[in-house]
């Protein structure tokens, strides 16, 4: 067998909600066998992974799996269920798992749910390798294939104090991502993005993180500001040390001047010989040494977060009990056994390590590992009483004097963090300062969680939540409202129109679409950016404060969705296109991938449907779909629809087509909206599909509260500048021509349907179709296109995908033919020379419609051939009726 891939969606796709990994798989040697086929296999397989007999499968009871086994089942299938019984044993479980025939013999994908991206890649690897020692008769090392896997996933598992803040951030569902291996996690969307890196937040000063790493900085900061700190300075060298030895009365404390979680540092220092000691140990973790007089008292940790206290613990050094039978170094061993214990920040504690500073401690007091500690004897094995060097934790939030609590919220103040850690030394900070002594030894940046979660006694506080609700006060939830458009035609023209409305409301729009993303109007990346990475540019743009997403098909079968849930789902149509591509067999299939559109619409979010479109009318009677729990909202051109009927009939709204006015209706309430002929997108209302489109676009901006003055206005404002590469007019030569990006048999028909109702002698079509279709779907272009135009010039596409040149338009010619023997039809492959072509062959008052591939040398020939820009009205008045109406008192119905 051999892997082919393994790729991550990591957003809602159509094999699942969740995130997934999906592994393509040629089975090779192994493609025309079963389990049966194999002698003694699943024998084998359920010996060495027996929870494979809990396994349902199709039979849905425990042990189905294995009754498939023994009647024989397919490799992909059993490698499947190996990866989800092998993520049970590394601690991943998983239970979703699926394997699909990819459409050539032998090769398959599997897909699988992950709660550890590399963990799973891991074991997916392992299944495929365990399947063939099982099938060889050899020994599979599951022992070893499950530590490895345990190694890669405690590597790659966010750290506890981002995944304290992450887990109150998924409370409160704000959107959230990982951006890298280590923990650094984007929260929220456009303007309320934030980032988390353990404790350090978007709002974490760079300068006072700075300040905070200079411990002798901040003494001087926190003692001009009045707050007690113990006396004392840096040491550049040993003999410096000696000399703030002699000035600053003994014990003392030594550590490194930019040190961190307790490293390098060394306590109750008095001789000559300690001082030497703790200074070279110092120095391993820093140039310069920090010398101060060590205060007498317990180590607190004060967490203040947004300049208040959230929590405040007692640190506790590593330490062991005697019992009076075992040696200091058994009592470790035994204490390291603890589950709550592990390595580094994996666990509430750590494991305590014997090392240098360790030994050195013991041997002030003549102790060694072998020595048997009498019983409830305290064995203190580290002087600073840091969580990551073994300590333990006291909750001690609900008994801090106000006095120290007040003291330790100035200190953050004054260094300016807005998450930090005050350590307090005080002889009990249950008391006011000015009766005991002590001081803040150090303001920490990015503090850790661990000892406030999981305190060894006391009260576990929602430290985590505390963050969150600085980062996100008021319960907001740090989402944007976003709009996201399926379908086969209009998606882009809805998205530019809506985006058109929500800029001329004053908000800063995201909109991703067909021809690039744009900003605030301003294009910041071209080509097809309709699938999940282009919606992350928006999503993670600070300046966005709506997002307005082309959903195309092919970014949600490769990619999924870029974001979790959206306000508004817009479903513009569904027409016969893309048959033959990643699986897509009908019309059907094609339903199945873009409804995931309509299924990720949040609870209480707008759906927008085409009630002309019996498949799409059907997506409500769909359970994945939960319509339940949305606002439906139905669009058609005919105001005798009876699904739009049946809706009003049970107080439901919708927008309609009636004598050329777009109607909005609330049950049996109705009201004008506007004449189509006052939109110049209809092109003097007879792009009866842009009306469709138009009607989309404004049942999207009535969801997002935009104002009925606003959507006229833009309405009428929207131009085809604004609609580049769509339906465009243009004045050249003797006649017009009209740009547009139709490539499907119904954009032709539709097109040829508007051009009959112009005022125009002739009309022809330079045409093409896509060659990854299927010969039938390139057919129905072809006669599609006999039936709209007058002539026809079949032009290729530079990009043939995978097709012979000239393939596809003979197959287009012949088709034509087929249907219209007496067509003027030929074939020019090139699309520049078919255009120059349809330019000197134009009569007076003709229409060429030139469908294009690329829009830029398409636009930049035909300004060399000296077209304009045009908006004739005398081309639409043989379908105008002249009038100017415009629905007074138009009603915006609440939803």
């Amino acid at each position: 067998m051999k892997i082919l891939d393994i790729r991550t969606i990591s957003g809602p796709n159509v094999y699942h909600h969740r995130p997934v990994l999906i592994m393509s798989l040629d089975l090779e040697s192994l493609a025309e066998k079963a389990s049966t086929d194999i002698s003694g296999f699943t024998e084998r397989l359920i010996s060495l992974l027996p929870g494979l007999k809990n396994h349902h499968c199709s039979p849905r009871h425990s042990g189905g799996f294995v009754e498939r086994l023994k009647k024989g089942t397919y490799f992909a299938h059993i490698i499947e269920h190996i990866a989800l019984e092998l993520s049970e044993g590394a601690g991943i479980g998983v239970s979703y798992g699926k394997s699909i025939y990819s459409g050539t013999i032998g090769k398959y994908l599997l897909i699988t749910r992950y709660r550890c991206e590399e963990g799973m890649k891991f074991l997916l690897q392992s299944a495929v390798k365990l399947a063939e020692k099982i099938v060889a008769g050899e020994i599979f090392d599951l022992d070893a294939c499950l530590k490895d896997a345990k190694n890669i996933i405690s590597r790659n598992e966010l750290g506890p104090s981002t995944k304290a803040i992450l887990d109150a951030a998924k409370k409160r569902n704000i959107p959230w991502r990982r951006l890298n291996d280590e923990s650094l996690i984007q929260l929220g969307y456009g303007v309320f993005r934030q980032f988390i890196q353990a404790t350090t937040t978007s709002m974490t000063s760079d300068i006072s993180v700075d300040i905070a790493q200079d411990k002798n900085l901040t003494k001087k900061l926190l003692e001009e500001a009045s707050i007690r700190v113990p006396r004392g300075r840096p040491a550049y060298s040993l003999e410096d040390a000696r000399e703030i030895q002699e000035e600053i009365p003994v014990p003392l404390a030594v550590k490194p001047l930019d040190g961190n979680h307790g490293r390098g540092v060394s306590l109750h220092i008095s001789t000559f010989e300690d001082m030497e000691a703790a200074f070279n140990l110092a120095r391993i973790h820093s140039d310069i040494v920090l010398i101060e007089e060590c205060l007498k008292g317990k180590d607190y940790r004060i967490l203040i977060v947004g300049g208040k206290m959230v929590a405040a613990s007692e640190r506790v050094p590593a330490h062991v009990v005697g019992d009076g039978e075992l040696t200091l170094g058994e009592l470790i061993d035994n204490e390291n056994r603890n589950p709550l214990r592990g390595l580094d920040h994996e666990k509430p504690l750590t494991k305590i390590t014997v090392n240098v500073e360790t030994m050195a401690l013991l041997n002030k007091s003549g102790i060694t590992l072998k020595t048997i500690p009498k019983k409830n004897e305290y064995i203190f094995l580290k002087e600073t009483a840091n969580l990551s060097t073994g300590g333990s934790a006291i909750d001690m939030t609900d008994e801090i004097h106000p006095e120290v609590q007040s003291m330790c919220e100035r200190a953050a103040r004054i260094v300016g963090l807005d998450i930090c850690g005050v350590d307090l030394i005080a002889e009990d900070i249950r008391l006011p300062m000015s009766v005991q002594s002590a001081g803040v030894i150090e303001v920490n940046a990015g503090p850790g969680l661990r000892m406030h979660q999981h305190p060894s006694f006391g009260i576990a506080r929602e430290v985590g939540a505390a963050i969150i609700n600085n980062l996100y006060p008021n319960n907001t939830n740090g989402r944007i409202p976003i709009v996201a458009i399926t379908g086969t035609n209009g998606k882009t023209t809805v998205a530019r129109l809506l985006s058109h409305i929500v800029a001329a409301s004053g908000r800063c729009v995201g909109t991703t679409t067909t021809d690039g993303i744009y900003i605030n109007n301003i294009q910041v990346a071209e080509g097809d950016t309709t699938g999940p990475i282009s919606a992350r540019t928006v999503l993670t743009d600070p300046s966005v404060e709506l997002a307005v997403l082309e959903t195309a098909r092919g970014g949600i079968v490769k990619r999924g969705l870029g974001y979790d849930w959206s306000d508004v789902g817009i479903f513009t149509n569904l027409k016969a296109d893309h048959i033959g591509q990643d699986g897509i067999e009908c019309i059907e299939d094609i339903l199945k991938i873009k409804s995931l559109v309509i299924e990720r619409v949040k609870t209480g979010g707008a759906v927008i449907l085409n009630a002309d479109s019996k498949e799409i009318v059907g997506l409500t009677l769909d359970p994945r779909t939960d319509m339940h729990t949305k606002k439906l909202t139905y669009f058609s051109l005919d105001e005798n629809n009876i699904v739009i009927k049946k809706h009003m009939a049970n107080a439901g709204h919708a927008y309609f087509m009636r004598d050329g006015e777009i109607i909005e209706a609330q049950g049996q309430i109705e009201s004008t909206v506007i004449h189509i002929n006052e939109i110049p997108l209809t092109l003097g209302g007879t792009a009866y599909f842009h009306a469709a489109n138009v009607m989309a676009a404004i049942a999207a901006a009535h969801a997002i509260n935009i104002s009925d003055a606003i959507i006229l206005q833009s309405l009428i404002s929207f131009n085809q500048k604004l609609n580049l590469g769509r339906t465009n007019l243009y004045k050249i030569g003797r006649g017009y021509l009209l740009l547009d990006y139709g490539h499907n048999p119904d954009a032709i028909q539709v097109i040829g349907e508007m051009g009959k109702r112009w005022n125009v002698d002739k009309l022809t079509g330079v045409i093409a179709a896509p060659g990854d279709r299927v010969d039938e779907i390139i057919k129905l272009v072809g006669e599609a296109s006999a039936k709209a135009f007058n002539k026809v010039i079949i032009r290729e596409d530079l990009d043939l995908r995978g097709r012979e040149k000239g393939k596809v338009a003979e197959i287009l010619r012949q088709s034509i033919i087929a249907k219209n023997p007496r067509m003027n039809c030929r074939i020019v492959l090139n699309s520049e020379e078919a255009l120059r072509k349809s330019i000197d062959e134009m009569q007076a008052n003709e229409l060429v419609v030139f469908f294009y591939e690329e829009l830029k040398s398409i636009e930049n020939l035909l300004m060399e051939l000296g077209a304009t820009p045009s908006e004739d009205a005398s081309l639409f008045i043989k379908n105008r009726e002249e009038r100017s109406v415009r629905g007074d008192g138009w009603l915006q119905f609440s939803y």
